[in-house]
């Protein structure tokens, strides 16, 4: 998960990244953090905070962020854990220069690498695997800052969108598979913008470019942009499935792919699939109001507004036992009664990972009344976990993986369940290329080395 913004050739490019981290703020709310590099002072800056971009940063501190370039981070932890130590960017010192780096994926071989480089003498701050990434290019014996970069990120597997500052001078690259997402733009006044999704030009008003390709190392000096030595190729890009799925935000363009137009047509195929009598069709908000707005449209079946979502909902330490086993799920939702109450419901949700969070809200829409629910996923099970960077539990935690659809339907007290079928979710988005669908399909394209070998992986990612 995670989400990073970059910005080059403006004296504005701290307070146009805080602009780009708001519209990146559902790819996580763990920490946030800034980084620039005062081409004129010749120092780096850095400012990082925990929770929210709005809770760590103001005009203040902003003000204290000079540059012309400066890079931003949106931390969920897939690997490494919370805390400050391991929020991101990166900064150091080298002998090149200031570097800064952040990074959205999961490294595959993270701890086989970390493994060598403490063997070697390396001291480690944190225990994220981006770190990793830092020590490789500072250890390197090639001469020069792009032949560092080009020698550490010959030597990762799995998914990586990274942004990399080395003084004045900012890269960027994405993995050969492009798992994670990673787009080009360009700013009306001039200056370059690099960030997770399109929603991030949006709000500073870029001209969106391209998307960088899956391999691509990209070397930008103030307005001007250069392409670096490739990658390695692995074949066929394998971008994310369940980007289009859940994670990205609707306005968001991605792969040359709208995400609202890829979850609708989701919806639609799923009502083709799963055809239900009921009196109205509701969705699960806010990432499931696409594909119930799809399903709808296919179907027939009024759309209705019938769960409400609370959106200043924050970490809670309280669970009082009054409240009852579903005490998260009615912190986040509530149902419309006047909605509900004796009809026949089609409930529409992006996917099912656990199950706990939709069984509370099933038990929520019988309590306001509702005669028959019948439970409608917009994706295929999810059988497997995810190594390349989308927080997933464990195999043993994934309802799917253990249970039949009967099962799950009885677990869960819905009167019928339907998934959306693999065949069904890819033919929708066929003209996007392939994807990578291994929480599916267990197909895992980048080697998973440390898994392999021995090393323990994270049990989020």
């Amino acid at each position: 998960m995670c989400g990073i913004v970059a910005v080059s050739g403006t004296p504005e490019a701290a307070k146009l990244v805080y602009l780009g981290m708001y519209s990146l703020q559902h790819r996580g709310q763990e920490a946030a953090g800034i980084a620039t590099y005062d081409r004129i002072r010749g120092v780096s800056h850095r400012h990082r905070a925990p929770g929210l971009v709005s809770e760590g940063f103001n005009e203040k501190v902003l003000s204290g962020l000079p540059g012309e370039v400066a890079m931003g981070h949106i931390r969920y932890s897939t690997a490494g854990g919370a805390g400050l130590k391991n929020s991101q960017p990166i900064r150091v010192v080298y002998r090149e220069g200031d570097l800064a780096l952040t990074h959205n994926g999961n490294l595959t071989n993270a701890n086989e690498l970390r493994a060598r480089l403490v063997k070697e003498g390396a001291l480690f701050q944190s225990t994220i695997d981006s770190e990793v990434i830092v020590h490789l290019i500072a250890r390197s014996q090639r001469q020069g800052v792009e032949a560092q970069i080009d020698d550490a990120l010959s030597q990762l597997t799995g998914a990586f969108s990274l942004l990399i500052t080395v003084n004045d001078t900012l890269y960027a690259a994405r993995d050969p598979f492009g798992y994670r997402p990673l787009v080009l733009g360009h700013l009306p006044g001039g200056g370059i913008v690099v960030a997770s999704e399109s929603c991030a030009l949006d709000i500073m008003g870029a001209r969106f470019l391209r998307d960088v390709e899956p391999g691509e190392v990209l070397c930008i000096r103030g307005n001007e942009l250069t392409r670096l030595r490739p990658l390695r190729p692995e074949g066929e890009m394998q971008p994310c499935i369940f980007e289009l799925v859940y994670f990205a935000r609707p306005d968001t363009r991605l792969w040359g792919y709208s995400v609202d137009r890829a979850r609708r047509d989701f919806g639609r195929r799923l009502a083709d699939e799963h055809p239900a009598d009921a009196d109205i069709v509701i969705s699960v908000p806010d990432s499931a109001n696409s594909a119930a707005l799809g399903y709808a449209e296919q179907s027939g079946i009024p759309f209705e507004l019938g769960l409400i979502r609370n959106h200043y909902v924050g970490r809670t330490f309280i669970e009082p036992s009054q409240a009852g086993r579903d005490f998260k799920v009615r912190m986040k939702y509530n149902a419309v009664r006047e909605i509900l109450a004796g009809k026949r419901v089609v409930v529409v949700d992006d996917s099912l990972v656990r199950g706990t969070t939709s069984r509370g809200l099933v038990n929520m829409l019988r309590e306001a009344g509702a005669n028959e629910v019948h439970f409608r996923l917009a994706s295929p099970p999810v059988r497997h976990p995810c190594f390349y960077g989308i927080d997933m539990p464990t195999k043993a935690e994934l309802i799917a993986a253990n249970r039949t659809p009967d099962e799950i339907a009885a677990y869960l007290g819905v009167d019928s369940l339907g998934y959306l079928s693999s065949e069904g979710m890819l033919d929708t988005v066929s003209d996007a290329g392939s994807f990578c669908t291994a929480c599916f399909s267990g197909d895992y394209r980048a080697p998973l080395v440390d898994q392999e070998r021995g090393y323990a992986m994270s049990s989020h990612c």
